[in-house]
């Protein structure tokens, strides 16, 4: 399952209107459940090429993340910080963007379809929330430009978390 992008700008121009999307979203609304679902259907609606999007929350609890709101089949519940693309982005709290998931050392195929990924952090300050997470059916879906601006798109979020 994938969905081709309505927008029909430059990439640029695409993800600006799309980070405006999600604030006026988020706007005085502080359930943070409510947002990350927004945002996760922004995203699908948004993003051509992808089979699944969506947020891994922290669990402090259990040192891990665990499932948040998503777009897409059903997914990995809970994931050790470290472990596979997302929890190795949590652990550094860097972007991982992964060309070709196959030779992503620990790789966690919770979908067979993904072949490329790229796992944002979401941080608030220097406190860890969580991760976003973007799968693609297609090999070297994610570039430098989509990076850039998720990373926008993720800060915003943030800010409101």
């Amino acid at each position: 399952m994938f969905t081709k992008s309505m927008y029909e700008g430059t990439r640029e121009e695409n993800y600006t209107l799309l980070i405006k999307q999600l604030e006026a979203l988020i706007h005085d609304e502080p359930n943070r459940i409510a947002n990350l679902s927004n945002a996760a259907a922004l995203l699908q609606q948004f993003m051509g090429e992808i089979n699944w999007v969506g947020f891994y929350l922290l669990d402090e609890s259990e040192q891990g993340l665990v499932l948040g709101p998503f777009q897409g089949l059903p997914a990995c519940v809970r994931i050790p910080l470290g472990k596979g693309v997302c929890g190795t982005s949590a652990l550094s709290r860097e972007t991982v963007r992964v060309p070709d998931v196959h030779e992503f050392p620990g790789h966690i195929a919770c979908d067979a379809a993904s072949q490329s990924e790229i796992v944002i952090p979401i941080l608030k300050g220097s406190e860890l929330l969580g991760v976003l997470d973007i799968d693609s059916p297609n090999k070297n879906r994610f570039d430098e430009t989509d990076q850039r601006y998720l990373e926008q798109f993720v800060e915003t979020l943030a800010a409101a978390m």
